[in-house]
């Protein structure tokens, strides 16, 4: 269940960072936050941040492989990495109307089935 709870809470943790990261770029684009000066636009995001942090730091204390949990330090980082990049797609496809996906991006999630392969192989 550690595996499951693991990439589970870096799931959420990464759906907080993609916002942190591209969420004032919706404001934007809205119309919302278009007068926001950047220090306002970078508080904003690290209040997201900190929610953010409150599942990633869990996840890996739990999942490391040294605190009893399922993964090498590798392997976290590895499948923090495509959770992050498939929740980016989701997020840019969805919010971001003029983003499309292209062989290319398809050809570059097929690499990451096999960065994930590769550290998990024996």
């Amino acid at each position: 269940m550690k595996a499951f709870y693991t990439i589970l809470l870096l799931v959420i943790s990464n759906v907080f960072m993609t916002f942190a990261w591209y969420g004032h770029l919706k404001l934007q684009e809205m119309k919302i936050s278009t007068n926001w000066p950047l220090y306002a636009v970078i508080l904003f995001s690290w209040s997201i941040a900190l929610a953010e942090y409150a599942f990633q730091i869990p996840a890996n204390r739990m999942g490391f492989l040294g605190n009893g949990g399922p993964f090498s330090l590798m392997q976290l980082k590895i499948i923090q990495e495509v959770i992050t990049l498939i929740v980016f797609t989701i997020f840019t496809t969805v919010l971001f109307k003029g983003e499309a996906l292209h062989w290319n991006h398809f050809a570059a999630f097929v690499c990451l089935i096999l960065a994930v392969y590769f550290v998990f192989y024996k």
